[in-house]
């Protein structure tokens, strides 16, 4: 939990900020010309949920939704690198 108004305001802001770069991001993923773009979207679009679900564990004081975060990113991590390589030797395995 979050005591100053300063701290609580910032984190606000920065949530405020990462929800609002989901919406460019997701436009990149629809309408991106090339694979690789959508690929580097996803990426993005995974990085900033990783980032808001931390900061909720900031305001809500819990260390469950950082757990949560760590599993995210080890998804998105083995997603993007599975994506990489069908893109650059189109297989997977």
């Amino acid at each position: 939990m979050i005591e100053s108004a300063f701290a609580q305001t910032a984190v606000q802001l920065i949530l405020l900020a990462m929800v609002s770069l989901l919406l460019p991001a997701s436009y990149r993923v629809i309408a991106g010309p090339r694979l690789s773009d959508r690929l580097a979207a996803v990426d993005l679009i995974t990085t900033l949920l990783i980032g808001i679900i931390v900061m909720l564990a900031l305001v809500e004081g819990t260390e469950v939704f950082v757990d949560m975060a760590t599993a995210l990113a080890a998804f998105a991590f083995v997603g993007t690198i599975s994506i990489a390589r069908y893109i650059s030797e189109g297989r997977v395995f």
